[in-house]
């Protein structure tokens, strides 16, 4: 009986996606594990500040569910409907995640700006126990941004990105909280929070903007980076059996990059010389390129082919 063989292409898919499970999969418990905790301190204290961290951790549990349901969707393999797979799915996430940070950027920000200017602050009972909360909840968010940011490096998954940014966000409102219940308990000050609130805010409706941003382009088919299209190029101008390459275009979709190139080869070899030429140049393209699917298009040149050779479509920065 014959075993199938596991391509490495496959074992480095299926490594991915887990990858991305995971990361999806912690968000979640860490977010219900900090919803628990906060209902439990805002009980104990009373504290506004902790009721606005509450509310912004029911919100993480929203999201961390709704990324987690993009990542399994777009690890979907492609079909007859999405014959380019289903990655646009973690795209559609992000987008939606960075209207929810923008929309918790602002509640923060209204939030910290009328305790700040309230005539008088109603001071939180039983800092000690807030504290410990917190304290906690700080340990746990910074375990899985760790987490999420060597997922996100490791497979290029912009929704894992988007979501470990989010939580990176809610340290600082966390901090606020701690300092806010710290101050009360030793020197009666119930307003400090409000202020780190603020600057938290600020620093949140910024990293939405930007997560928005990298998912509209990404929707709209926008090109690779630059610098991954330079590296496209530089490749395929030094592949041994190349005369040239053409034509080069990148499309984003989640973490898949969709790269198309002409590739000039001399048309007196075989097709079987050709394609093992050709084949090649799409195997190191993928695995230079994170998530790659590269589609190469044979033009012959020379004798006999009647076409002219366009060369190398970029100039290498040492040649400028």
């Amino acid at each position: 009986m014959l075993t199938p063989m596991t391509t490495p292409a496959a074992s480095d898919s299926r490594q991915t996606q887990w990858l991305n499970m995971s990361a999806g999969l912690a968000s979640v418990g860490v977010a219900v594990t900090l919803v628990v905790l906060k209902l439990w301190a805002l009980i104990a204290t009373g504290a506004l500040s902790v009721a606005a961290s509450l509310a912004d951790n029911a919100l993480d549990v929203m999201m961390s569910v709704g990324a987690l349901a993009a990542i399994a969707y777009a690890a979907r393999p492609a079909d007859s409907d999405h014959t380019f797979g289903h990655s646009s799915a973690e795209d559609l996430a992000a987008l939606a995640q960075s209207a929810l940070v923008l929309t918790s950027a602002l509640v923060i920000m209204a939030m910290a700006l009328s305790r700040l200017f309230a005539a008088e602050a109603r001071p939180p009972a039983e800092e000690g126990w807030g504290i410990v909360v917190m304290l906690v909840s700080v340990v746990l968010t910074i375990a899985l941004v760790l987490w999420q940011r060597y997922v996100a490096r490791a497979t290029g998954n912009k929704v894992v990105a988007a979501d470990s940014l989010h939580y990176l966000g809610d340290l600082l409102p966390t901090l606020g909280v701690l300092a806010a219940l710290a101050t009360s308990a030793l020197w009666g000050l119930s307003r400090v929070d409000s202020i780190v609130a603020a600057l938290a805010a600020l620093w949140l409706a910024r990293s939405g903007l930007k997560i928005g941003r990298e998912a509209w382009n990404a929707l709209m088919d926008h090109a690779a980076a630059p610098e991954v299209v330079q590296r496209i190029n530089v490749i395929a101008a030094d592949w041994p059996g190349i005369t040239g390459h053409h034509d080069v275009k990148t499309r984003m979709a989640g973490s898949r990059t969709f790269i198309s190139l002409h590739v000039e080869l001399d048309g007196r070899q075989t097709l079987n010389e050709a394609h093992a030429v050709a084949d090649g140049l799409e195997h190191k393209l993928e695995a230079e390129i994170p998530g790659a699917e590269v589609i190469i298009h044979l033009d012959p040149v020379g004798p006999g082919s009647g076409r002219v050779p366009r060369g190398d479509d970029f100039e290498r920065p040492f040649e400028r």
